[in-house]
């Protein structure tokens, strides 16, 4: 009796670290990894993407986009700024949005 007891207490200890195992797995899949990505546009995509954004922010709500084959959710309390760049004869002007995820 004592033996099978002490079995069954090993069996719930297995089970109890596999099911911890796997909550750590999960939180760590959870961690989005670091992700710098430059993607080129048409004029008319590109027009398109932000004029959903302006929808989106006109109406306080979260603006979704794919990146490279990410989705991306904006939240509607993202802070927003306009970057002007100059190098010789070259200009670039970059809309930049910017959030904390949670």
């Amino acid at each position: 009796m004592a033996l099978r007891k002490s079995t069954k207490q090993q069996a719930k200890k297995k089970v109890v670290k596999k099911i911890a195992a796997k909550k750590v797995i999960k939180k760590k899949a959870a961690k989005k990894a670091e992700r710098d990505i430059e993607k080129a546009y048409t004029t008319k995509a590109f027009a398109n993407k932000l004029r959903r954004l302006a929808d989106a922010l006109e109406n306080g709500k979260r603006f979704q986009l794919q990146v490279a084959g990410e989705r991306v959710s904006v939240p509607a309390s993202a802070t927003f700024n306009i970057e002007h760049e100059r190098e010789g004869s070259e200009e670039e002007i970059e809309f930049q949005v910017k959030w904390i995820n949670n």
